[in-house]
């Protein structure tokens, strides 16, 4: 009968430990499914490239020239001014 006692009172702790562990299981594979939906449905940020890697290239000051005249932003005269000035400049730089 002593035996059995024995028996019953490590089964029992033995349960307790397999709960625990099939607990922390679930636990750790909820959370593995949480993130890879996350990560999958995850919008690319404006600063990723279109090849999904590092940060987007930074604009020339032509193409910032060509945005604001395109939104509107600044007029003919000063985008021309801009571009001559810029071409100016580049012209300099390379002498």
């Amino acid at each position: 009968m002593e035996e059995e006692v024995r028996t019953m009172m490590y089964w029992n702790s033995g349960g307790w430990i397999w709960m625990i562990f099939m607990s922390l299981l679930w636990i750790v594979l909820i959370g593995l499914i949480v993130w890879a939906v996350v990560r999958l449905t995850q919008q690319p940020s404006r600063h990723d490239d279109a090849r999904g890697g590092g940060p987007a290239p930074r604009e020339t000051p032509e193409e910032i020239a060509d945005r604001r005249f395109a939104s509107g932003e600044i007029d003919a005269d000063t985008y021309t001014a801009i571009h001559e000035r810029l071409a100016r400049r580049r012209a300099s730089q390379h002498r």
